[in-house]
């Protein structure tokens, strides 16, 4: 190739340059930062794909990951949709999510919510379980999720969802919140002293992210979904998925420093969450002020619990599809848009 074609020659050199200078490490070039630095992007419509964390558990700075919803090429690719099928099996509603920068009228969910919850409500006011069948995400075979309306007091009222496959004998448990959208973000500080305080309760919301520093424990939002237990509980909840669902630290891909840094973590999360480690300092950081934790002083302020509220920034409101929220002349919007 290089006689006959020296142009595409050069152009595969300097591709293989620049790949043998990606391999070069900040100790083998004298430098403590690699000027043959690059950034590596692993696009998984199935979800499947991961990179460790090297600082687990802590969060990985250089590490960002992103959740999208698949096109219907990527649906058909995968075998999720029939490529024969017509455009009724590919519905608006997906047809708007996936969209770039259109905006999305949400009145008619927003009136299926609604119903839902008065049904639910209804339910739960005559002491009964709403039963409704849905399939296990472990073994994928059908089954039965309940699920329930609870007022926690001085509070808000919740949806606990429930599921317990008898197939694989999967268990899970969610907190879904209900009311409306807050109109400023809420961060809660609490300072656990004793056994007392590790017995309250705690609701952390799907859109929430907590963090404990003492235990360099600072999980993102969406980690563990919706929680509505004890901070003992939420610790246990935490230490158990962590202690399963971290790749890279068995067999012989695990760096033996790195593991040992882990187990060390985990012991700590584990003492936290049996009373022998005090004082700790909780932070729940909701941008939908859905999350909660027991005032045992109330109705009088807790001395030991700091609730402050603050303005969602664009990127946050953005993240929550708040941005292109039409919460006014819905009649109107949709009359303009189908013209």
């Amino acid at each position: 190739r290089k006689e006959a074609v020296p142009e595409v020659y050069q152009a595969i050199e300097v591709l293989l340059e620049k790949l043998r200078n990606a391999l070069l490490l900040p100790e083998e070039d004298g430098e403590t930062e690699s000027p043959h630095a690059f950034i590596m992007v692993v696009d998984d419509p199935t979800g499947n794909s991961y990179v460790e964390n090297l600082c687990a558990p802590k969060p990985d700075p250089k590490l960002a990951i992103r959740q999208f919803r698949r096109t219907r090429e990527q649906m058909i690719q995968m075998g999720l949709l029939n490529a024969e099928a017509d455009d009724s099996q590919w519905s608006e509603r997906e047809k708007e999510l996936v969209g770039q920068g259109r905006r999305t009228n949400l009145r008619k969910e927003m009136e299926a919510a609604k119903k839902v919850m008065q049904a639910v409500r209804e339910a739960s006011e005559a002491n009964e379980i709403m039963t409704f069948p849905a399939n296990c995400s472990s073994c994928n075979m059908p089954g039965d999720t309940r699920m329930q309306m609870v007022d926690i007091p001085h509070f808000q009222e919740v949806i606990i969802m429930s599921t317990t496959c008898e197939h694989c004998g999967f268990k899970s448990n969610e907190v879904k919140c209900g009311g409306a959208i807050s109109d400023k973000a809420k961060r809660i500080t609490l300072i656990i002293e004793d056994k007392d305080d590790l017995s309250r309760d705690i609701l952390k919301s799907e859109t929430s992210a907590f963090k404990i520093p003492e235990l360099d424990l600072d999980m993102y939002a969406g980690t563990l979904g919706g929680r509505f237990t004890t901070i003992e509980g939420l610790l246990r909840q935490v230490h158990d998925e962590l202690d399963r669902r971290i790749p890279f630290l068995e067999g012989d891909s695990a760096v033996a420093e790195r593991r040992q840094r882990f187990l060390q973590f985990l012991s700590r999360l584990e003492e936290a969450a049996d009373g022998k480690q005090f004082p700790l300092t909780l932070t729940l950081d909701d941008p939908m002020a859905h999350s909660y934790i027991q005032n045992i002083y109330a109705p009088d302020p807790d001395p030991n619990m700091t609730i402050e509220e603050y303005e969602r920034t664009f990127e946050e409101n953005e993240d929550l599809g708040l941005n292109d929220m039409i919460v006014e002349n819905y009649d109107q919007t949709a009359n303009t848009e189908t013209a």
